[in-house]
């Protein structure tokens, strides 16, 4: 008779817990027919097969599955969160994507598929900051990063090639497999996980898998287009003080 007391069963639902998997799509993952709750009981016993996809899709060390061995993993995820597709202007140079709100919905799901990136628009900005490096354009969703961001507004993200490259005094567009967030990144103790932090204190800071990351952009600029001004002679002023800005900008190109 099976028992749910046994160490390689806690785990399983460990590796399910830490994922937020549900039993039937923990079960779809690994192959395995309806759910795992069998499995969860202690009717059915791990298989290889299981044990060889929880290697292959999760990294799990087998040892540590069946309680011989601390070492959760076998090798640290590589870190690599670099964009999986970048897309070229008619000059054959990297452009910038935007993403807005109702695209980023779909984007985890389709970070890959090329085509996909064909209905986003994109842009060029003839500036040296923005050379040399792949950058892209995330609308912020939800009031969780302000003072600083507010809803509606663009950030621009430069690619992070990897995690081990992460500062943690910036913003951050976190791409995981479910959702696309814009958080600053906190160092944790476990080398497999950070904490995503809200600049609103009303919002409590998320644990997540670095191996849950798809990819990751540090937030260096910000586009707005609801600029608040007294009188209609300040937003002029405004308008008047960005050209001017940008004038000098391109006058120092042309030195």
């Amino acid at each position: 008779m099976g028992t749910d007391n046994t160490i390689e069963i806690k785990r399983f639902k460990e590796i399910r817990d830490d994922h937020n998997f549900t039993q039937s799509e923990f079960a779809a993952l690994l192959g395995i027919k309806n759910s795992t709750a069998d499995i969860e009981r202690g009717r059915t016993k791990l298989s290889g097969k299981i044990v060889a996809e929880l290697l292959s899709q999760f990294e799990i060390n087998p040892l540590w599955l069946f309680g011989d061995s601390s070492q959760k993993y076998l090798a640290v995820n590589n870190g690599d969160v670099s964009p999986k597709v970048i897309t070229l202007n008619s000059s054959e140079e990297e452009n910038i994507i935007l993403v807005n709100q109702k695209a980023a919905a779909g984007y985890p799901h389709n970070v890959q598929d090329v085509s996909w990136y064909q209905q986003l628009p994109a842009f060029d900005i003839p500036l040296p900051e923005y050379r040399n490096a792949t950058y892209r354009g995330f609308q912020v969703e939800g009031d969780s990063m302000m003072p600083n961001l507010r809803p509606g507004e663009w950030v621009l993200g430069k690619a992070v090639p990897s995690i081990k490259e992460v500062s943690f005094s910036k913003v951050y567009v976190v791409v995981l497999y479910d959702s696309v967030l814009v958080k600053k990144i906190q160092k944790m103790e476990d080398p497999y996980k950070i904490l995503l932090v809200s600049i609103n204190e009303e919002y409590p800071p998320v644990q997540v898998l670095v191996s849950d990351i798809q990819e990751l952009w540090q937030v260096n600029s910000k586009l707005t287009f609801s600029i608040d001004a007294t009188s209609e002679s300040g937003l002029l002023r405004q308008l008047q003080q960005s050209m001017d800005d940008l004038k000098s900008e391109f006058k120092s190109l042309r030195q």
